[in-house]
């Protein structure tokens, strides 16, 4: 363990020039008889060993631009303090630990808790709290990155660091004593969720069988929403606070909190760990253990039940949740020696998986499946059950929750804990339209999501939560986005508070609150797909697309809601540009983009045509352009222009027939009935916010129609074979030409439904909700009035007492 010398560095600080380089200032005495000091702080610009212990041989340029580091600054700092108290050690993990001998930041890492708790006291440097007083609520608009509290307490490894020491001070940015952890033990309870009793005596956590310890998942759940710079490092953070150790391995990602959970099974016998997921909630099937410490979230509550106590708890769970069934007196013995044997609280690790006895309960139809009832309690006393599927000689979890009957019965399992290779999904979102109303995306939850894709992991990260709120009429909504089941799941909820300005400052409580409810939801889905914004006539709203080359699309909208606090009707997403993707039978490429398309086989057809779609046939009844036309609307505008698109055949055919010269573009059919177009284009509708405006406005004129979005027009098209070859087909070729001219025909177009239903209510409900909304403007208007009147009064007298004076 390497230490600063307190005075060497001050001595070394007055004039480096002239300290004798032999002088060291790192040394390595021994930790567990020396007194010293310790520093906790976030990473910022610091100084590493090398560049500590070899600052005097360096060249004076070199020196200063280390020396104005704030990194730097700290230790001088951390060293005055440390010098002013009486001690002559201090450590600091940025320049006591040379990272450069991956043996010695494995032992560091291995025993940095036993050196926080070796501590005589531990400097806290909270390098953003400006006060003199250590901030006792939060305060968004200055920690708006870590919950509303100091980013210290964001951070994984201050975990530890903040329980392991029995003596903690708090210094804000300038150095300014602001508090000690026994003086704000409440406070900081609030802020960690930590016990008040963990925080003052961090021996609780020492030795694996004090009744007194905390259970693991509650261990786990303090840890759940902080964060490290390295994945490896959320696992390696907690070895400290569960006595374990294990050798590092930086770059296997998330399989280090796998191997620590697997370490920990190996000394505690403790239920909670596979306590995690008790509803079933997103993405998690197989693997019986977490991910990562997030899964623990909700799991501050969650207690183990003493095997002496558990067939009592067994019986009350069979009676309420089972449908009043009960355990006759011969099962009842049984089971109850079962429950006291100490195989209960046996757990083995071998190839198969993780060994252990426990109570189970067969489904009623299929026998694969069975629910494995733990000795485990959550925050409303109820037991935890895990939906578990058999696989040959392992149980892994599953997403099937049975029907299951009989008595439980105490069964040895093999838990699968094995990994799948991780695989991504990425989902692509749009919620351009939302600032056509004034909303902006606050930020996202637990992650930072940059641009219009989220990104879902086999291996977690199955859930995100984004924020949208408009500061001029103090409306705030969140979106949950998530993955389960090779499906995407997708929410919205309003604010219902946001007039408090505390709570409109935390958006990032706000989008908590929505992580927390979507993450204890049943994992079969999500509800509901829109929601009133309060005191407005508007709705938030999500519309899904369809899955296309690897990605999903989803929209976020706002819209007039037709009923203002009464039955919504659903439009169609005609102004979006989430269409189903082109995915009809003929395929080419639009701007480098490969679309499939559909023959128009003989039908007139136009781009912007609705009507109606019959085996196969679409029978038209209207054109957008011709209504917008006949609205008195300017189709000359650029904004209502369609957009041309470069039509080439796609590479692979591209490839196959770059010996002809004579065929501009083939388009292949999955059949053989390949088509060879010449001069062609594509034409599909306008993409900008006055034409989907214009749409939505004109959506009732297409319900439950279908809209020609993407036409395809050439001079000339034919048959080709599969080297490019011209066929003659017996009957002609035909293609819709109503609009384009008598000299060019279109023979592929695209025709989208609409993505959602649209169930108009009725003109007498029309009627009334026209009324409620027209009163709710005459109010607006009202108040807005009274209140111009109120401000011109009071300018009005502020003037007059102005000029008496």
């Amino acid at each position: 363990m390497w230490l600063l010398d307190v005075r060497a560095v001050l001595d070394r600080e007055k004039d480096v020039q002239e300290v004798d380089a032999e002088i060291k200032v790192l040394k390595e005495p021994d930790d567990e008889g020396t007194s010293y000091a310790i520093l906790s702080h976030r990473w910022g610009a610091e100084v590493d060993h090398g560049e500590m212990a070899g600052l005097p041989a360096m060249e004076a340029r070199q020196r200063d631009v280390i020396k104005r580091r704030d990194g730097y600054q700290k230790i001088i700092r951390s060293c005055k303090q440390a010098e002013k108290d009486g001690y002559s050690w201090l450590w600091i993990d940025t320049c006591c630990i040379d990272k450069r001998s991956s043996a010695e930041l494995s032992e560091a890492i291995n025993s940095m808790y036993r050196w926080y708790r070796n501590a005589q006291r531990c400097y806290v440097y909270l390098g953003d709290v400006d006060e003199s007083a250590f901030p006792t609520e939060q305060d968004f608009s200055k920690f708006r990155k870590s919950n509303g509290w100091p980013v210290w307490f964001s951070r994984g490894w201050t975990l530890q660091e903040l329980i392991a020491p029995k003596e903690v001070e708090f210094f804000n940015k300038n150095w300014v004593s602001i508090g000690t952890k026994q003086d704000l033990i409440s406070t900081l309870e609030d802020i960690t969720r930590i016990p008040s009793e963990v925080l003052r005596d961090g021996q609780l956590l020492s030795g694996t069988n004090s009744w007194r310890r905390p259970y693991v998942a509650q261990v786990m759940s303090w840890a759940a929403d902080r964060k490290t710079m390295r994945v490896e490092d959320r696992a390696y953070s907690l070895l400290g606070l569960f006595d374990v150790n294990m050798p590092l391995l930086y770059g296997e990602g998330s399989k280090a909190f796998q191997r620590l959970q697997l370490e920990i099974i190996r000394v505690f016998s403790d239920h909670s760990i596979l306590a995690w997921n008790p509803k079933g909630r997103l993405g998690y099937i197989g693997n019986i253990l977490a991910d990562d410490p997030s899964c623990f979230r909700s799991c501050h509550d969650t207690e183990e039940v003493y095997r002496y106590d558990f067939l009592d708890s067994l019986g009350s769970y069979m009676r309420q949740d089972m449908l009043g069934r009960t355990i006759d007196r011969i099962k009842s013995v049984l089971l109850r020696r079962r429950a006291r044997s100490l195989q209960l609280s046996r757990w083995d690790v071998t190839n198969l998986g993780i060994q252990m006895t426990l109570s189970v309960l067969p489904d009623r139809d299929i026998p694969r499946y069975f629910a494995a009832i733990l000795p485990c309690r959550d925050r409303y006393g109820n037991l935890i059950t895990l939906d578990l599927e058999s696989h040959g000689n392992r149980a892994c979890k599953s997403r099937f929750h049975g029907r299951y009957k009989g008595c439980p019965e105490f069964r040895s399992l093999y838990l699968d804990f094995s990994r799948d290779s991780e695989s991504h999904f990425d989902l692509r979102f749009d919620d351009s339209h939302t600032s056509w109303y004034g909303f902006t995306r606050c930020g996202t939850f637990p992650r930072e999501v940059i641009g219009d894709t989220v990104r879902f992991s086999s291996h977690g990260n199955t859930l995100t939560v984004l924020v949208y709120a408009n500061d001029d009429t103090g409306s705030r909504f969140a979106v949950g986005l998530g993955y389960y089941l090779h499906s995407v799941r997708a929410c919205v909820f309003c604010d219902e508070h946001p007039s408090n300005p505390e709570a409109w400052s935390s958006w990032t409580g706000f989008a908590k609150q929505v992580y927390d409810t979507l993450w204890n939801a049943p994992g079969h889905g999500y509800a509901p797909q829109h929601a009133h914004l309060p005191r407005s006539i508007c709705h938030a709203r999500i519309v899904h697309g369809h899955r296309d080359s690897g990605y999903t699309n989803v929209m976020i909208d706002i819209e007039q809601c037709a009923g203002c606090c009464g039955p919504h009707e659903y439009a169609s997403s005609l102004g979006a540009e989430l269409w189903p993707p082109c995915t009809g039978s003929h395929w080419l490429e639009l701007n480098g983009i490969s679309a499939g398309l559909d023959e128009c086989s003989g039908q007139e057809v136009a781009l912007g045509d609705y009507g109606d779609s019959l085996d196969g046939n679409f029978k038209r009844c209207g054109n957008i352009f011709e209504d917008m036309r006949e609205l008195g609307v300017d189709l000359t505008d650029s904004a209502y222009r369609p957009v041309v698109s470069r039509v080439s055949s796609r590479e692979v055919v591209r490839r196959r027939l770059q010996t002809r010269s004579d065929v501009d573009v083939v388009v292949t059919h999955g059949t053989g009935k390949d088509l060879a177009l010449h001069q062609s284009k594509g034409l599909s509708l306008p993409n900008s916010k006055k034409f989907k405006l214009l749409l939505k406005a004109l959506s009732t004129c297409v319900e439950s129609k279908r809209l020609v979005r993407t036409v395809v027009q050439c001079s000339e098209f034919y048959r080709v074979d599969f080297r490019g070859r011209r066929v003659d087909v017996k009957g002609a070729l035909e293609g819709g030409n109503r609009s384009a001219g008598p000299d060019i025909v279109t023979p592929l177009c695209f025709i989208a439904a609409p993505l959602t239903s649209h169930k108009p209510t009725s003109t007498r409900t029309r009627e009334q909700f026209k009324r409620i909304r027209e009163h709710f403007y005459s109010v607006a208007n009202l108040c807005v009035g009274q209140l111009r009147k109120t401000h011109t009064h009071t300018l009005t007298m502020i003037a007059a007492q102005t000029e008496d004076k």
